[in-house]
């Protein structure tokens, strides 16, 4: 289930900012398909994430935290792209962002479920 979880936001990132370059590039028709595979892609990632939730048999705060910081990203990647197809200001979200995403990446590879990439 974990690798199921990080090929799904992995591919989700990998997608978002595709998205933005054909948007950029005035793709309209490329970059609305992506959107709505991104949408997919965000069901299964929160579907994975609570499937993993739940096969822990000691749900401690810092998991709750890290899928709620979850939740945050996904919400930063949709508004992004709304916004940026109806061509308005992203500064505060690019921000919020790349907050959300360190501090998922550092919970996600630091909680004793999954990879440990930032345990000694």
């Amino acid at each position: 289930m974990v690798h199921a979880h990080m090929t799904a936001w992995f591919l989700a990132l990998v997608l978002f900012f595709v998205a933005l370059g054909l948007h950029k590039s005035g793709k309209e028709k490329g970059f609305k398909v992506l959107k709505m595979i991104l949408r997919v892609l965000y069901i299964l990632i929160i579907a994975t994430g609570v499937g993993l939730l739940l096969s822990l048999s000691n749900i401690s705060m810092m998991y709750i935290l890290k899928a709620a910081v979850g939740v945050w990203v996904i919400a930063m990647l949709e508004m992004i792209l709304g916004r940026t197809a109806k061509r308005e200001s992203t500064k505060v979200l690019w921000i919020q962002f790349i907050i959300a995403i360190l501090l998922v990446l550092y919970l996600g590879f630091s909680l004793p479920l999954g990879t440990y990439l930032f345990k000694g």
